[in-house]
């Protein structure tokens, strides 16, 4: 097992890997609309965190040398879902079809007080 934590993205002191792999898959930590340099959520706006949310996860899978077509399934985490539509909005534009399995979870509170999070789990080669 492979264990990888982001130079990119914000560094934290918390006691996680942002990505491990395993028998060709990887599986990320939960990623939100942070700043990647000030470690501060990007907006209120739940829209633009996660737009921020999905450039941070590309970052990550970029860091691997993995592609969004790679994304085999997703987990979404909301704290109200009227912020349903908005976020599909998003997500649309970085996962196109045919899309990641994925799970849409409500949920009473996330990291910062984020309005949205994502973790994915990633085929890294022809085994998974």
């Amino acid at each position: 097992m492979d264990h990888f934590f982001s130079t990119m993205l914000h560094q934290s002191s918390a006691p996680f890997s942002h990505l491990t792999t395993h028998n060709g898959v990887a599986y990320t930590a939960g990623i939100i609309g942070q700043d990647r340099s000030t470690g501060e959520l990007t907006s209120n706006n739940v829209s633009k965190q996660c737009e921020l949310m999905m450039e941070n996860l590309g970052v990550l899978l970029t860091e691997n040398d993995l592609t969004w077509s790679q994304v085999m399934r997703t987990t979404v985490y909301l704290t109200s879902y009227d912020d349903f539509d908005a976020v599909n909005k998003e997500y649309a534009r970085w996962l196109t079809e045919p899309y990641p399995a994925r799970t849409t979870i409500q949920v009473a509170a996330l990291p910062l007080g984020a309005s949205v999070q994502i973790d994915a789990i990633i085929a890294t080669d022809d085994r998974a």
